[in-house]
């Protein structure tokens, strides 16, 4: 009876040891012919090497893919193109000269702009470019209806100014343009053309913004989104109503597009900040951020929690302000996050977040208190992979700048 119970362990120990050596071949035949990709170093916390060194300890595997994600690629110049959006930076150039204000953002603009058909409607904060007012003109021509909002400030300021400047031009023609009347900004940049096509980003409409600060936009063809900016420009332009004034919502705060998610917020109607916070509280890996103005605390305290969770975090903010007591920037520095003052010697304008380079957070939208309860912003959080890589990629140009800074800042625009 002895001997029987040790054949059967013994029979099932090879039975055992079989099954593992044949899981084991076929284990290895499948990795041949599926390579697997490399496990991604562990996240560490930001800060000087050392700090980074204690931090790293263990491994993860990275973030998850996000769910259409364009498998596009991303041009020389930073620029994005797929079948929904386009993305371009601008490419500042120091010292100045003339002859490189040629090929901006603006020629992107007015090729949307040429598109108009039916309708055309323009919020935008600071307007000087002659290019894009001959684009709107034209429109007009065509029998297309053109309006406009934008800061009072901005009509105030070319009171004075011949007809032949931007707002001049469309005064002549006709177009309707009006302002804000009040202390807060309207600070929107964005323009809808036929109810169908969407441009929005940090990038003012001006020779300044085109051509000196570090700024981006994005066009994106999908009529659920530009019916979210049809309905906060009727807001503005219809009801008059700006900032906190406004009537909350709009049709489609969250949609998707071409298989990727895609959230809306304005402000100050919508609690832009707290969309934000959410997103950055989803952060697994890394969060990486651009920030022309940086004073809100609770996005501040967000970023910082993630550092201290052991996430890899970085930012540049743009130097003027930035060594204010309302600065994010000295309490990040003091607690040892890899953060730098920008090296553009005019600006840095971009107000971006990118979560574990997977998801953006862009827009007209500054990290302040008076974006979330004061001005007229718009605000994008898109879960796209490519649209992250393209945003990283330009954060590495800013950093490196930042790193390695032409001169000293003496000129702004």
């Amino acid at each position: 009876m002895k001997r029987s119970n040790q054949n059967i362990l013994a029979l099932v120990v090879f039975v055992v040891i079989a099954l593992f050596a044949i899981g084991g071949y076929l284990f290895y035949q499948n990795s041949l012919n599926n390579p697997a990709t490399p496990t991604p170093a562990a996240a560490v916390v930001a800060g000087d090497d050392n700090e980074q060194q204690a931090a790293n300890g263990g491994r993860d595997t990275g973030p998850t893919p996000v769910p259409g994600s364009s498998p596009v690629a991303i041009g020389k110049d930073g620029s994005v193109k797929n079948d929904w959006y386009e993305l371009h930076f601008t490419s500042p150039i120091y010292p100045n000269d003339p002859k490189n204000h040629q090929g901006g953002l603006d020629t992107y603009l007015v090729t949307l702009m040429n598109k108009a058909t039916k309708t055309l409607d323009v919020a935008d904060y600071d307007f000087d470019l002659a290019d894009v007012a001959d684009a709107m003109v034209r429109a007009k021509s065509r029998g297309v209806q053109v309006r406009m909002v934008t800061d009072s400030d901005t009509i105030n300021n070319i009171k004075n100014q011949p007809i032949q400047d931007a707002l001049g031009k469309l005064k002549k023609a006709g177009i309707t343009y009006i302002g804000d009347n009040r202390g807060p900004i309207m600070h929107n940049k964005f323009t809808v053309v036929d109810k169908r096509y969407i441009q929005t980003g940090s990038w003012n409409y001006t020779d300044g913004d085109t051509y000196h600060l570090n700024n981006n936009m994005i066009i994106i063809d999908n009529a659920q989104l530009a019916q979210n900016y049809s309905v906060e420009f009727e807001k503005m332009f219809v009801a008059k109503t700006f900032g906190n004034n406004k009537a909350k919502g709009v049709p489609n705060p969250v949609l998707t597009i071409n298989g990727t998610k895609v959230e809306n917020y304005f402000a100050a109607e919508d609690g832009v900040v707290q969309h934000i916070i959410d997103t950055i509280k989803t952060a697994k890996q890394s969060v990486y951020f651009l920030a022309f103005s940086f004073t809100q605390d609770d996005i501040g305290k967000a970023i910082m929690d993630k550092a201290k969770a052991g996430l890899k975090v970085g930012g540049v903010f743009e130097t003027t302000g930035s060594n204010t007591p309302y600065s994010e920037y000295g309490k990040m520095k003091k607690a040892g996050l890899d953060v730098y003052t920008d090296g553009n010697p005019w600006v840095m304008h971009h107000k971006v977040i990118i979560i574990d380079e997977q998801i953006v957070i862009f827009g007209s939208f500054n990290f302040s208190d008076n974006a979330n309860t004061q001005n007229d912003e718009n605000l994008l959080i898109i879960y796209d992979a490519t649209l992250a890589k393209a945003f990283k990629a330009e954060y590495d140009r800013v950093l490196a700048l930042a790193k390695n800074p032409p001169t000293k800042k003496t000129s702004k625009t």
